[in-house]
């Protein structure tokens, strides 16, 4: 039997198998064609008519004819193919609603292991869609998805009041592109942003009810993950995130730019001593990120793949913005910044 899997018992194949090689066949003669009885083939042919796999002709005696196979079959198949998607969906509620209640009953329950790929990406997927109040995270690479490819979905979740805070490690803002596609325009949407030069592990944290975290810091340890609930574990997840938090460098574009004849050049932005608050322009939009980068602690050459510029041209366009600080080290150009409230 081939057609089994289709609901088609073995005597169904048979007549079927019958009728296609006999059209206009009545009854009796495919009956004696199959090797049944006339009745039992009368039967079986008013099931294929019902299930489209067969035409009825009228007349005395009624003759029938197999619809076409490829067209037939086919959308049998598919049919099934519909309800074993069905199937799968109801699986896959009843698989959360079965761990959800054993976790509510067995409090010892605080930790999920998974280890494929897909249910890592769609455990962190509902963290951030179900988030009611906020989603923090430590952003590391490696990464299971491309970088910047939920930025639409985040956007739409900040416009709607859930906050975002987001530590970035100095790999992770110094990923070719991530800047200026995912990282700014996120920060320009409302995202709370800060860089640290390493991060301890990977983490997302949904409001005070879950969180995930890698399997291992190993190579390859980010194949599996654990998903914790609430917990003392969830609880000192959340207190490494503040902790971190409070150790990181803002990260930001706040306040308006220059003019259009200033904004290409990073000394444009006052050359004013590094004392004197307040004593220039507000600086460019190409200053302030060249500012955050290098308040990031990332090095000339990251800052180079970041930006798009060669090497010469990064460490032209600093130390004309340390000059115009009135800066020798970046320390001091940190310092010179943040009293003029650059950063």
């Amino acid at each position: 039997m081939k057609l089994d899997v289709l609901g088609l018992g073995a005597e169904t194949e048979r007549v079927y198998t019958a009728l296609v090689g006999l059209p206009r066949s009545s009854a009796s003669e495919l009956a004696e064609a199959s090797g049944g009885s006339t009745a039992a083939v009368a039967k079986v042919l008013a099931a294929l008519v019902a299930k489209g796999l067969a035409i009825r002709a009228g007349g005395r005696p009624p003759r029938f004819t197999a619809a076409p196979p490829d067209v037939a079959v086919t959308a049998l198949i598919q049919e099934r193919q519909r309800r074993l998607d069905a199937a799968r969906t109801l699986v896959q509620r009843l698989a959360e609603t079965h761990r959800e209640a054993l976790r509510i009953n067995d409090p010892d329950i605080a930790v999920e292991l998974l280890t494929h790929r897909d249910d890592i990406s769609a455990a962190a997927g509902r963290l951030i869609n179900e988030a009611e109040r906020e989603v923090r995270a430590f952003d590391l690479p490696p990464y299971i998805d491309r970088p910047g490819s939920n930025l639409q979905h985040q956007l739409r979740r900040q416009r709607i009041g859930v906050a975002h805070r987001v530590i970035y490690s100095r790999d992770a803002v110094a990923w070719p592109g991530r800047l200026l596609d995912d990282i700014l325009p996120s920060v320009q949407a409302g995202e709370q942003a800060r860089v640290r030069g390493e991060l301890p592990l990977k983490l997302v944290i949904r409001d005070d009810v879950a969180a995930l975290i890698p399997f291992s810091l190993s190579a390859g340890g980010h194949s599996a993950a654990y998903l914790v609930h609430p917990s003392p574990i969830l609880a000192a997840l959340e207190a490494l995130f503040e902790a971190e938090w409070d150790r990181a460098v803002p990260l930001g574009t706040g306040g308006p730019g220059l003019s259009q004849g200033a904004a290409g050049a990073p000394g444009a932005a006052g050359a004013g001593s590094a004392g004197s608050a307040g004593s220039s322009a507000a600086p460019s939009e190409e200053t302030r990120t060249l500012l955050m980068l290098l308040t990031s602690g990332l090095t000339d050459a990251a800052i180079a793949r970041t930006q798009g510029w060669s090497p010469r041209t990064t460490q032209r366009r600093i130390q004309a913005l340390m000059t115009a600080l009135g800066a020798t080290t970046r320390f001091q150009a940190a310092l010179a910044a943040a009293r003029r409230g650059w950063v």
